[in-house]
């Protein structure tokens, strides 16, 4: 995955707002993607990190009790998206880097261009909110990107893109994006959950059949109770990256 962000400002002229109304939030996170027009990011420490050779990017840590914030970006009175490549529509930075002097990107965008980004997958930000909207959003690049892991457990759907993980007595919510594999033991990619003899199950029970995230995101929508899986993910970026079906009698 690759780590992009960007930049809301908002325009108050010369209006005179109460210090209540003015006052905003920081937050540093992974950001998915939440329906259209919003995100969701859970908070965590950052601490800005520099090389030998100059700038390196953000460390993010756990922040513990923090809770889940969803919020909307279309809704300040002017949103630009100030992203850390050196043009809106890159899908890379491809070895240039547009950031200030804090690591915050710098290149604005328009709203749009972060619904893009968010629909590729996650992206480390940093967001001023006020409520619930956006007034302020800078994408960064992290100095290391946090493992992954393998785990079993359940899945149940949320939406789309997102799913709530049960496994080790934790219930984590996890999203994914167009890149994330699903491996099936049936014969088809569209067939429904455990449908039919388990074809491609190899000797453990796990499926073989490479399918993407769009065949997981039909499958799931027709499962109304938590289903078995196996998962390599990142409980720290929120993300999996690959779904194993799982057949209990192969």
């Amino acid at each position: 995955m690759r780590v992009l962000a960007g930049a809301i400002v908002i325009a108050l002229g010369s209006v005179a707002l109460p210090a209540e109304a003015a006052a905003t939030t920081v937050v540093y996170g992974y950001a998915w993607a939440d329906g259209k027009g919003h995100l969701r990011i859970v908070p965590k420490s950052a601490s800005f990190v520099k090389g030998q050779g100059g700038f390196v990017g953000y460390r993010l840590k756990p922040v513990s009790g923090a809770k889940e914030v969803r919020l909307d970006y279309t809704k300040a009175t002017e949103l630009a998206f100030g992203r850390v490549t050196v043009a809106c529509d890159l899908k890379e930075t491809e070895g240039r880097i547009a950031v200030d002097g804090r690591g915050l990107g710098r290149t604005v965008c328009k709203p749009g261009h972060l619904a893009a980004e968010l629909q590729r997958g996650v992206k480390p930000l940093r967001v001023e909110y006020r409520g619930g909207t956006a007034v302020k959003v800078n994408e960064f690049l992290v100095s290391k990107w946090p493992n992954s892991r393998t785990g079993r457990g359940t899945i149940k759907r949320v939406n789309d893109t997102t799913v709530l993980f049960a496994t080790g007595g934790k219930t984590i919510k996890l999203g994914y994006s167009y890149a994330a594999a699903f491996y099936r033991t049936t014969a088809r990619c569209r067939d429904g959950w455990l449908a039919g003899d388990p074809v491609n199950a190899d000797r453990n029970g796990l499926g073989k059949r490479h399918c993407g995230a769009a065949d997981l995101t039909k499958v799931l929508k027709s499962q109304k109770h938590p289903v078995l899986v196996q998962l390599h993910y990142s409980p720290e970026v929120g993300g999996i990256d690959e779904v194993w079906e799982i057949y209990g009698d192969a």
